[in-house]
């Protein structure tokens, strides 16, 4: 497929290597307009907000995902194949299912559990493919929070297809036993997606609600509070 794509209208070139993901478009204008130098709009077919600019010198570009794997299967797709970008951040929001997790604390996936069938789909080889993130970019961003003297949880996440459903916690609990930190809709088609093209990838979010306990932040904050989670993101250029 060449390029302008049917749902990214940036030209050749328009893209950094490194590209920082919020699910929120909003999110990603918010960290254009208050971290980055020159951003210019690359991207707003159906509201997916992307632009590019500089952080300290450094080029980078921030765009929406949008909810669900299926949504950021199809961005990041065609960023890592048709726009050469080799590295992708998920910046995101996550229930905590550990009870050791609290509102505003920042989760790095090292790799992502999924009840979704979207390796199955993507033509992974006969067996179970793990969704891990690349090694390259934990070790980066392991190093900027730790300059930046912000706490970060490593673990396996959750990426799950369905957001509501009717088993009063059952499965969240299956999930704490086998010490998933928290859940998500996204990192494991990144992740996939990634391995597929050989690029690198990687999903750190914030604790915006806690499962077990009912604690939750509003949709305000979610897009404008979690400033530590993008500051340590940045860090990693």
């Amino acid at each position: 497929m060449k390029i302008p794509t049917p749902h990214i209208t940036a030209k050749e070139g328009q893209f950094a290597n490194t590209v920082l993901m919020p699910g929120d478009p909003l999110r990603a204008k918010f960290i254009a307009d208050t971290y980055l130098d020159s951003p210019a709009l690359v991207n707003e077919v159906r509201g997916m907000l992307a632009y590019t600019g500089t952080y300290k010198g450094k080029p980078v570009s921030v765009m929406g995902s949008g909810m669900g794997m299926p949504s950021m299967g199809i961005y990041s797709y065609e960023l890592f194949n048709f726009y050469g970008v080799e590295n992708i951040v998920r910046i995101g929001s996550a229930g905590a299912i550990s009870l050791d997790l609290d509102l505003g604390d920042i989760v790095m996936g090292v790799g992502a559990c999924t009840d979704s069938k979207y390796a199955d789909i993507c033509g992974r080889p006969p067996g179970i493919f793990t969704p891990t993130a690349s090694y390259s970019l934990m070790k980066k961003m392991n190093d900027s929070a730790e300059k930046l003297g912000i706490n970060l949880v490593s673990g396996n996440i959750l990426s799950t297809d369905v957001f509501y459903t009717d088993d009063d916690l059952a499965g969240a609990k299956a999930w704490q036993r086998m010490g998933v930190l928290a859940v998500e809709m996204e990192a494991a088609a990144l992740y996939t997606n990634a391995a597929l093209a050989g690029k690198n990838a990687l999903c750190i979010c914030t604790i915006s609600d806690t499962l077990f306990t009912g604690k939750a932040m509003s949709a305000e904050a979610r897009q404008t509070s979690f400033t530590q989670m993008m500051e340590v993101a940045l860090g990693i250029l």
